[in-house]
């Protein structure tokens, strides 16, 4: 089983690139071993539609992104089934959400959706634009790591620590390099 791990965001826009960053993060802290399983890690920005080749070919697909959620405050972790969205979820908070969004009921009408789990935070939201990450997402990242690690592990996959970056080493490094 080919299974990928996708991280949506606009890392401009402080919290609304936790999912590139994250995602980021976990590929650089650790390493996935599977004898029945291939895993990679994409950075898919703000790309929505562009992705739609890349998400099909996966049998499996975890995307990382922010959501807004009724009651929901900075920091709040949401790991579902894409097609069990919680009443409460919303993907509402900015463009790249709402094409994400629209994108994977896409390719579920055409038949083309391999199995989803969206592994969401509601983000603070930011406008002016801003490398920086706000406490409450730092701190939900451990939250996030968690979820992702015990799904992959009930995938069959075993991991082992290679280094100790934080969401925010991720996103000050991104600020220096300006990208």
């Amino acid at each position: 089983m080919k299974v990928l791990i996708l991280g949506i965001g606009n890392i401009m826009y402080s919290d609304e690139g936790v999912g590139v960053h994250f995602v980021k993060m976990m590929e650089e802290n650790f390493s996935f071993l599977s004898s029945e399983h291939e895993l990679e890690f994409v950075d898919g920005g703000t790309l929505a539609m562009a992705l739609t080749p890349i998400i099909s070919s996966y049998d499996s697909v975890m995307i990382v992104d922010c959501l807004s959620c009724d009651d929901g405050k900075t920091g709040d972790v949401f790991f579902f089934d894409f097609k069990k969205i919680p009443l409460s979820v919303r993907w509402d908070g900015s463009a790249h959400e709402i094409e994400m969004l629209q994108t994977l009921e896409l390719m579920n009408m055409a038949g083309d959706l391999p199995e989803v789990k969206i592994l969401g935070i509601v983000p603070n939201r930011i406008e002016p634009m801003s490398f920086t990450l706000s406490d409450d997402v730092i701190k939900a990242s451990l939250v996030m790591q968690k979820s992702l690690l015990k799904h992959l592990e009930t995938l069959g996959f075993s991991c082992k620590k290679k280094a100790n970056l934080s969401i925010l080493d991720i996103a000050q490094r991104c600020a220096k390099k300006g990208l």
